[in-house]
């Protein structure tokens, strides 16, 4: 073998060495090295167990304000994000027109009245004449008696008296017909003069505008949107709660809520009340929390994570909720001994969204490990570990 042969072949024992060298490495730190975790005491603490649900923020009371009448909006006199009080006028019709239809039925109404009075006094005349026919038809009677007068004359005094009746019974008719006229004039100007308020359009509550769909200038017709009003007096989160939890929730229930707009926040809520349907495709039910602090600029329809607190437990042996892992739909935890991660079967309690209570498999003091990088994949049982 000459010498450059020779060379070769020390060269290639040289990589293989080096490769068998790396792959011992790889295999003893894989196999044999610590692994960095995070470590946890199991302790008597307070475990709060929390029933979890996804929503938006609405008002109980929301209202969509519309025109009564079909007419030209005039004028807007509230823009969105303004708050206004009950009666407030939010906007204004073209009222033009209502006007004159105004004017006409009070002029109508002037017109019956003075009808009303004319047809009155003629009712006071013939009631006269009729009581003079009658004064007069009593007189010739007794004149007929006694042979004073006539029969012709006593059939002339019947025949007025009848025309006298009869012009009584016209006039009175008149009257009540006349009367009825101002009824009716009366009523027609009511009607108008109400038509003439639906030019304004006014709040109904104390509320929040929360949306202005027209503008100065166009057509509303009846129940189409001009403002969208809320009152918010009451707020709440409506979210969607999974079925399962339906008889851990009762209205009066605490919790708090996190809004996305402020996920650093838990604001305080109450629940206000149940859903009773529930979605058959998600299998899930709406729960009204009811708000009492928001952030500072909120939106109806945000979205937010409730809370709702369903029991709470004192002195409970805790873990976090990440310390939790299943094997074969079993719980357990990581136990460090003597330096090692070591696998213990438990039993759960109350089960809170960030502590567990453990009813069995721990003791007070016990260490509780989890893999310090979670892209290391799980402990395993016997597996060295270190502290980072």
């Amino acid at each position: 073998m000459n010498s450059s042969n020779f060379t070769a072949a020390t060269r290639m024992s040289v990589k293989w060495l080096l490769l068998v060298v790396i792959a011992a490495t790889i295999f003893y730190y894989g196999k044999f090295a610590a692994v960095p975790v995070h470590m946890f005491e199991a302790k008597p603490d307070l475990v709060v167990g929390e029933v979890m649900g996804t929503g938006t923020l609405e008002a109980r009371v929301k209202t969509t304000i519309s025109s009564r009448i079909q007419e030209r909006l005039a004028d807007m006199l509230v823009d969105q994000g303004d708050v206004v009080s009950a009666g407030q006028l939010l906007a204004r019709l073209d009222d033009g027109e209502i006007q004159r239809q105004v004017e006409v039925a009070e002029a109508a109404l002037a017109a019956a009245k003075f009808t009303a009075e004319r047809v009155r006094v003629d009712e006071v005349r013939a009631t006269a004449v009729e009581k003079q026919a009658q004064q007069e038809h009593k007189r010739i009677s007794h004149l007929v008696a006694t042979k004073v007068s006539s029969p012709a004359e006593m059939d002339k005094a019947v025949e007025q008296l009848h025309v006298a009746e009869a012009d009584l019974k016209r006039a009175r008719a008149a009257t009540a017909e006349t009367g009825q006229q101002v009824i009716t004039a009366e009523r027609n100007l009511d009607y108008h003069r109400e038509r003439l308020t639906f030019a304004e359009i006014r709040s109904p509550y104390d509320g929040l505008i929360t949306k202005r769909d027209r503008d100065p200038g166009g057509v509303v017709v009846p129940g189409s949107s001009v403002l969208q009003l809320i009152a918010t007096n009451e707020l709440w989160v409506s979210a969607w709660v999974d079925e399962t939890v339906a008889t851990a929730l009762a209205p009066g229930q605490t919790g708090r809520i996190v809004f996305r707009s402020d996920p650093v926040r838990a604001y305080p809520g109450e629940v206000a009340r149940l859903g009773r349907e529930t979605d058959p495709e998600t299998r899930e039910f709406l729960v009204n929390v009811r708000v009492s602090e928001l952030p500072l600029n909120w939106t109806i329809g945000q979205r937010a994570e409730v809370f709702v607190e369903t029991a709470r437990k004192s002195n409970a042996l805790a873990v976090p909720q990440t310390c939790l892992q299943w094997r074969g739909g079993k719980p357990g935890v990581f136990v460090a001994e003597n330096g090692k991660a070591s696998w213990r079967d438990v039993t759960l309690g109350l089960r809170g969204n960030v502590a567990v209570e453990v009813m069995h498999g721990l003791s007070s003091g016990d260490k509780v490990v989890t893999p310090a990088n979670p892209k290391q994949g799980p402990l395993k049982s016997g597996q060295r570990i270190t502290m980072p």
